[in-house]
């Protein structure tokens, strides 16, 4: 399996079958971060954590709290695609991480990036 990034015009081809997700909350100035596995349903998130709760970011019920992060399981079923727009009100988008590779991507809020399971690769 593989994971292919669309960011700036540009493809970028993950041989992984698993990607982290982290941003920084624009109200909260929070991190979260998730963590995805690509399957032949889509991509599913599978674990969730956020440090800390205020505005809009409540842990949701069953969370854990655990070295300083709220820590649960979406109730989401699979993604045909994930796209990854940013406010412009945090000074950074997102960080996408596979392979032990990261990169920052939508850091504009007209810049967003699409993270999908490759078509034909892997």
């Amino acid at each position: 399996m593989s994971i292919c990034l669309l960011a700036g015009g540009k493809v970028t081809v993950f041989a992984a079958a698993a990607f982290t997700l982290s941003w920084t909350h624009s109200v909260e100035k929070t991190r979260w971060e998730e963590h995805w596995q690509v399957t032949p349903a889509g991509l599913q998130v599978v674990e969730a954590r956020v440090r800390g709760s205020g505005a809009g970011m409540d842990p949701p019920e069953g969370s854990v709290f655990r070295d300083g992060w709220w820590i649960y399981r979406p109730g989401v079923g699979p993604q045909e695609k994930l796209v990854l727009a940013a406010s412009g009100a945090t000074g950074e988008g997102w960080t996408f991480c596979a392979q032990g590779r990261c990169t920052m991507v939508g850091a504009g809020p007209a810049d967003p990036a699409v993270v999908t399971a490759c078509q034909g690769h892997g």
